[in-house]
């Protein structure tokens, strides 16, 4: 996941989190998508309270890969404010941030990072 698209999600957690998302279709879409595993919706499932469940898919959600975010949005159909919500701050990063996840830094700054 793109990292503008990391700081969308960590910058709406709480808004998300009272949205209770995952006792819809979402967890099962991301399912079909690939974004998530079987484990990962079973893990999900098993917490007790919405907000768990909706945090841990939010914690979850990052490491899944470049079409995670856009995926994410697509599963929320139920929740059409959301999707608004998040786009319209995925906008305003992307104005706001630079491309560093697109960055290429010379090499002997890599091999520092080692």
């Amino acid at each position: 996941m793109d990292s503008r698209d990391k700081q969308v999600l960590r910058s709406l957690r709480l808004e998300l989190g009272a949205e209770v998302l995952v006792e819809g279709l979402v967890l099962q879409y991301l399912y079909q998508e690939g974004i998530l595993t079987e484990n990962h919706v079973q893990e999900i499932q098993a917490q007790a309270t919405g907000l768990r469940k909706t945090m841990l898919l939010l914690d979850i959600l990052p490491s899944r890969g470049p079409k995670a975010f856009n995926a994410f949005l697509d599963s929320l159909q139920e929740f059409p404010w959301v999707r608004e919500k998040l786009e319209k701050a995925r906008e305003k990063a992307i104005t706001e941030l630079p491309a560093v996840a697109n960055l290429r830094l010379p090499r002997e700054w890599s091999l520092l990072l080692l």
